[in-house]
């Protein structure tokens, strides 16, 4: 990991960069929808809960996202 920020972070924060022309409730559910096709279920959970942390280092549509990914299907 360089500079310590966790691999899934840096995933998120790219794919929000992909979605940052689209308004932010938009980019977070594009980006929500992105991770549960393709992400596996260990990473989803570890972003799910670095974000419940309280962790300050991801673009705030990815954060959204992974409020989202918690909630129920």
């Amino acid at each position: 990991m360089s500079g310590g920020v966790p691999p899934y972070v840096r995933l998120a924060n790219e794919i929000a960069a992909q979605f940052a022309h689209r308004p932010p409730a938009d980019a977070a559910t594009a980006i929500a929808n992105h991770m549960k096709a393709v992400w596996d279920p260990r990473m989803k959970q570890a972003l799910i809960a670095h974000v419940a942390s309280g962790a300050t280092d991801l673009d705030p549509a990815a954060a959204l996202a992974a409020q989202q990914l918690q909630a129920p299907a």
